[in-house]
């Protein structure tokens, strides 16, 4: 008995008809009458009966026909979850700072999925969304919404593994009439008299540039505080203040002055971070592994 019997079995119960039924499954008819009657010879009993023109099951034949029924939908049931797990397997899902956008995030899946040969199935991306700022990116980590997070190091979480992708430089940006406007570099201690837009608290950047105006001496006055890097750009191209802000590609189509600092040197360190014994899927491992392999960051301080 085999899979293929059950199957001409269960057409020809409901055509009733071995004409018929040889056209639904593409074969010829001699092909179902042999199957079925070695099916027969298997069970012992005759599972058809004339009836006229057409054949009908018999007692014997509708009750092996039931639990075949039943068993065949078993059967595809299983064959179709285990097609949905294989489509998991295959997809890699991704939470990230949109700056990563721009063109980091985009070459690298670009250079993964064309490592594959033709004859393999490439990997699906599925980009959850968040709010945009690292905090909110690494819950949607902790609450396994995603398998691999883009971002900046917010706190050192035991779960968490962190690995530097982007090391980005930071500089100054002001409205274009600001008495700043003009200069070529800037020491950060001369900023601190103007007023500025900061990053609230659940943003990565917070810490950071807590960090970097303490090696200045002092705390520029906030007027605002915002949670992404975007959002200090608009602030500070509509005139409300200056702000230190990762040097991105769409600072450029808006109407500032983009000023390197001089002082302090430092670089913002973006980490592709993954959850310790989180099961991640063949597709994440091999793009977590390919990130690792291809990630040189003296060749990655660059706009993102």
């Amino acid at each position: 008995m085999n899979l293929q019997q059950l199957e001409y079995l269960s057409i020809l119960a409901k055509v009733q008809n071995y004409t018929q039924a040889a056209k639904i499954l593409h074969v010829t008819q001699p092909t179902i009458s042999y199957s079925i009657t070695n099916l027969e010879k298997e069970l012992g009993t005759e599972l058809f009966e004339k009836h006229g023109r057409n054949i009908v099951l018999t007692k014997q034949g509708e009750l092996f026909n039931k639990g075949a029924s039943q068993a065949l939908q078993i059967l595809n049931n299983t064959t179709e979850e285990l097609k949905r797990e294989q489509n998991k397997d295959n997809v890699v899902k991704v939470a990230s700072l949109r700056t990563l956008f721009y063109s980091w995030l985009p070459n690298t899946i670009k250079n993964f999925t064309t490592s594959f040969s033709p004859s393999e199935i490439q990997p699906k991306f599925k980009f959850t969304s968040s709010n945009g700022y690292s905090k909110a990116i690494l819950n949607n980590l902790l609450e396994i919404n995603c398998d691999i997070a883009f971002c900046s190091k917010v706190n050192n979480h035991p779960d968490i593994d962190y690995f530097p992708v982007v090391e980005q430089n930071l500089v100054l940006i002001t409205p274009l009439d600001h008495p700043l406007a003009d200069l070529e570099s800037v020491d950060l201690v001369d900023t601190l008299k103007y007023k500025q837009i900061t990053f609230s608290p659940t943003s990565g950047l917070s810490s950071e540039l807590k960090q970097l105006f303490s090696l200045c001496g002092g705390m520029p006055e906030s007027i605002y505080e915002v949670e992404e890097d975007e959002a200090v750009a608009g602030m500070v191209s509509a005139g409300f203040g200056i702000g230190v802000v990762p040097d991105m590609y769409n600072l450029k189509s808006l109407p500032l002055s983009i000023i390197p600092i001089r002082f302090p040197v430092w670089h913002r360190l973006i980490y592709m971070a993954t959850l310790k014994g989180h099961y991640q899927t063949p597709a994440s491992r091999a793009f977590i592994n390919f990130v690792k392999e291809t990630t040189h960051l003296k060749n990655n301080i660059t706009q993102i």
